[in-house]
């Protein structure tokens, strides 16, 4: 009842809350949905996943452009989310943990939706887009920044409450831990479901007043525990669900700070086969939940008549494995924890229907976005707009892609990912995804690979190099200096 009650409460007030801002009808400057998942990696129908249903993102990619290859900046949520809502790297952000407030490292940055506000847009926030501990801290603010929003939402579902319900395999841990619920009631009761009532009531208010806006709608699903009703877990008989295998001595080819990224969750090593099984199966049931919502959304934004007028941005904020490398969750340098989905849709997307293969990041959103809703981008902003992209999929905007951890950075290129790490003795790992996709041969150290290493090797030290710069007008706090 307290949830409903909540609920009740947010959407009485946002009709006032729109009535009392500052209007700018300003008809030329696109609205600008951002959509996002927590946790959620490719395994959609849209990427070519033979098992997961995902029709509603598969829709959008339909409607707009999908990116073959878009990698985050970080695989944990803190530092990915600082990372794109600042437009800037994790060494600039100086946030490479969760559990860090933005401001307690950049106290004059201007945000992403933050320079939306600037220009006159109507800023709202509904679940989580900063970082969460999920799920914890569902229901409250968590480690938002109230500067980059006109008006937030907190909504708390039947999910939070079921908690004495939910398996893990820590017993009482949930949020880091491998943990599920086929949960009864309806998506509704459940807090994304709620997320997506408050999104389509904000888009109903935002058609009427015509206030230009930048709704952001952050879904927690599929994020561990993993709670979806029970529907949506009968989509996915166990038998039918295969646990990647890894070859026996795997780790005996990577460095030593790469396996220790595969084995710092020592319940989850050596996971038993029946129980990974289920686990997967929570996952994909969570994914497909989270779509029904993003789906009840998107037909708001055109029943609304505000998809013309409208930049859609869906996202997650970093990949995540599956039993993949014998690891499950995210935190590592491959290419399961790295990507990320991203569909562009809406105007300006001329290329819609198609995909591209070239590499981007997810620090790029900053720039694409302001240059699609006709919105000067700030100096300090480190991205490429994805503008050309969207107008020919074959356009580049950059050579590779940079995703760091600890102490490593990795880079992918068209064809390669190349990985260094510093500490326990360093050590490099080189893989060629046109023999080997799913990144299980290092080349780093075999005859005849010397000489792409040391190219690859040249344009990781440039970029990380170029990453050090403090950015252009904007104050970092460092830890020591506080």
């Amino acid at each position: 009842m307290r949830s409903r009650h909540l609920l009740c409460l947010a959407l009485l007030m946002l009709p006032w809350t729109l009535a009392c801002c500052t209007s700018v009808r300003a008809a030329e400057r696109k609205n600008v949905l951002f959509l996002i998942c927590d946790d959620l990696n490719c395994d959609l129908g849209c990427y070519g996943h033979p098992l997961v249903k995902s029709p509603n993102i598969d829709a959008l990619a339909r409607r707009g452009v999908r990116f073959e290859r878009a990698y985050c900046q970080y695989p944990l949520c803190g530092p990915s989310r600082a990372s794109f809502m600042s437009g800037l790297y994790p060494d600039q952000t100086l946030i490479h943990r969760n559990a860090i407030y933005i401001r307690e490292r950049l106290p004059n940055i201007t945000t992403l939706s933050q320079h939306f506000r600037n220009q006159g847009y109507f800023a709202t926030r509904i679940g989580k887009i900063y970082h969460y501990n999920v799920p914890k801290n569902i229901g409250t603010s968590g480690h938002d920044d109230p500067d980059s929003w006109d008006s937030t939402f907190n909504p708390y579902g039947r999910d939070k409450r079921d908690e004495d319900k939910i398996f893990s395999l820590r017993p009482g841990s949930f949020g880091g831990t491998l943990s599920w619920l086929s949960a009864d009631g309806e998506d509704r009761e459940q807090t994304d479901g709620m997320s997506a009532d408050l999104a389509i009531r904000a888009l109903e208010e935002f058609a009427e007043s015509k206030q230009p806006f930048y709704l952001a709608v952050g879904l927690f699903r599929p994020h561990t525990p993993y709670v979806a009703p029970h529907k949506y877990f009968e989509l996915y008989p166990r038998e039918r669900i295969q646990v990647p295998q890894v070859p026996e001595n795997y780790h005996e080819s990577l460095p030593k700070s790469a396996v220790l990224s595969l084995t710092r969750k020592r319940e989850q090593v050596d996971l038993d086969p029946q129980l990974a099984k289920q686990a997967i199966q929570a996952y994909y049931a969570s994914i497909t939940f989270a779509d029904a919502q993003l789906g009840r959304i998107m037909a708001a934004l055109d029943r609304t008549g505000l998809a013309e007028n409208t930049v859609v941005l869906f996202t997650s904020d970093h990949g995540y494995h599956m039993g993949e490398h014998g690891y499950y969750q995210k935190t590592t340098l491959f290419e399961n924890a790295a990507r990320v989905p991203l569909i562009i849709a809406g105007p300006g997307v001329e290329a819609a229907g198609r995909s591209s293969a070239n590499p981007v990041e997810m620090v790029d959103f900053y720039p694409t976005l302001t240059q699609l809703a006709g919105v000067a981008t700030p100096s300090h902003a480190m991205g490429a707009s994805l503008a050309p992209v969207l107008k020919d999929v074959s356009a580049k905007v950059r050579e590779a892609a940079l995703t760091q951890f600890a102490d490593g950075y990795s880079i992918r290129t068209d064809r390669y990912r190349y990985t260094e790490w510093s500490d326990n003795g360093g050590g490099a790992e080189l893989y060629d995804h046109q023999t080997d996709p799913r990144e299980m041969i290092n080349l780093a150290s075999q005859p005849g690979q010397q000489a792409m290493v040391e190219k690859l090797s040249k344009l990781l030290r440039q970029r990380v190099d170029a990453i050090q710069e403090a950015p252009e007008g904007v104050r970092q706090i460092r830890p020591r200096d506080r």
